[in-house]
């Protein structure tokens, strides 16, 4: 037994065992009463530590009968009309303390027998957050195993997007890089992946067919590479997307032609496998709203008619389970329920959960995150800004430098977050009809239990890609 392993084995009161191939849980409770040291030492370890507790962590939560999956069966059946219209799915991007957020969100949803729910990480945010999809999963399993909650844990990939300022200086590469994603997000535990080409969607071109063309094309390809290279027995869910967040309502026309030329690319590049369980649409909103001057967020104005009437075609005439609704945590909490009324299968949630973070740290330490940001991120401080708009802009891009300090926050200050955060959660599960939902996630999502490859945990060093946000 290796030195690293045996001090990680000493930190959770050798509640494990590992032989050199297999982990095996030998008290569960007090594994779940340490987890967290593990799921620590991944987020800040720079030896192989890191690579350890990750391989440690997943192995044992499948022991605790914890399990990566995905939910393409699911939504799916409800592309069907087996599996009833009555809630949507919340995918949640969890920037800052992740594990703290994930276990507040656990909380919520054994207390109502909730399934239909999704953690996500989006391209973008792995940067500025520190977190790749190795110690991401690692800090939602092991919330899972130190809230008790068993049963299959959706992980996605959010806006896995080809950059096209990138992709028009070098096709091949900003391709590749998002199949590299792909392939390490998998390996972690990721079997939702949202695919993004919308970026390279060109409204000048004079007909809607050839403005999707290449959208579609590139969608089918990454998707085409997915179904290659997804694990044995493990459908992952994909997501396609039209247009980008921010511009133009989408439009039947739109869904029809990218849902045509992507399928018929599909099938020529992948016969016979799944496509699409469902697709992005723009309705109004935008990335982390607009901020106003004095800090207030503008009202969001959703075209909801346009999610029911696209996920009706989506559903009727392709199959999927509906519309994803994205750039949605500005909106008001009375409209949440509108979500369901006009059957989105999807909505994300992501800024609203960083805002609740800053808002309930320490103020001592949330000023030296400010005086961080007055530094290092003074040049996106624009003509005219105020402090209120330049420090909500901005202030993501302290969350990964100050990881450490965030772990050290005192218990005091991490229980104020976890009562806050799991406050939130219990109103939006509520809103959008996830009581009960376990039913659904167990009865149309059958457990694939796939063993981790301790090289992905312990040889495979990857680094951070320099890229620019566009997450909710």
């Amino acid at each position: 037994m290796s030195d690293p392993v045996n001090q990680l084995l000493d930190l959770v009161e050798n509640s494990l065992s590992f032989d050199g191939t297999t982990v095996r849980v030998l008290d569960a409770e007090k594994f779940r009463k340490n987890v967290g040291k593990l799921v620590e030492r991944s987020a800040l370890a720079s030896d192989s530590t890191a690579g350890w507790s990750r391989f440690l962590v997943r192995a044992a939560a499948l022991e605790l009968g914890v399990y990566a999956a995905s939910i393409h069966e699911l939504y799916m059946a409800r592309g069907r009309g087996e599996a009833p219209m009555t809630f949507t799915t919340p995918a949640f991007n969890l920037r800052a303390l992740s594990h703290y957020a994930a276990r507040a969100m656990f909380r919520a949803a054994n207390k109502i027998n909730a399934g239909a729910f999704i953690f996500e990480l989006a391209r973008s945010e792995m940067s500025y957050t520190d977190q790749r999809p190795s110690e991401y999963a690692t800090n939602i399993l092991g919330a899972a195993v130190a809230e008790g909650y068993q049963g299959p844990i959706f992980i996605q990939g959010d806006h896995f997007q080809v950059s096209a300022k990138k992709y028009k200086a070098d096709a091949a590469a900003e391709l590749k890089a998002v199949r590299d994603l792909s392939i390490e997000a998998m390996a972690a535990g990721f079997y939702n992946i949202d695919v993004d080409t919308s970026t390279l969607v060109d409204i000048h071109l004079p007909t809607v067919e050839a403005q999707q063309e290449l959208n579609s094309k590139l969608s089918a390809e990454l998707s085409a590479f997915i179904r290659e290279n997804e694990p044995a027995g493990v459908t992952i869910s994909i997501g396609g997307e039209i247009g980008e967040v921010g511009t133009e309502n989408s439009t039947e026309p739109e869904l029809r032609a990218y849902m045509d030329a992507y399928n018929a690319n599909l099938k020529k590049l992948a016969p016979g496998k799944p496509g699409l369980s469902k697709i992005s649409v723009l309705t109004g909103t935008s990335h982390g709203g607009t901020v106003l001057p004095d800090g207030s967020i503008a009202e969001v104005n959703i075209a909801f008619d346009v999610l029911r009437d696209l996920s009706r075609v989506a559903r009727k005439d392709y199959g999927m389970g509906g519309t994803v609704q994205h750039g949605a945590s500005t909106v008001p909490e009375e409209n949440f329920n509108k979500f369901v009324q006009h059957e989105a299968i999807e909505v994300h949630l992501a800024t609203n959960f960083a805002t609740m973070f800053f808002d309930n740290i320490p103020a001592d330490f949330k000023k030296e995150m400010y005086v961080w940001l007055d530094v290092n991120s003074a040049a996106d401080r624009k003509p005219g800004m105020t402090d209120e708009q330049f420090y909500y802009k901005v202030r993501k891009n302290a969350i990964g430098p100050f990881k450490a300090k965030s772990y050290a926050l005192p218990a005091e200050s991490l229980n104020k977050l976890g009562a806050a955060w799991e406050a939130q959660f219990d109103k939006l599960f509520n809103l959008l009809g996830l009581k009960d939902t376990k039913q659904f996630t167990d009865k149309y999502i059958k457990p694939v239990k796939v063993q981790p490859v301790l090289a992905d945990y312990v040889k495979q060093a990857v680094a951070a890609e320099d890229v620019s946000d566009l997450s909710d």
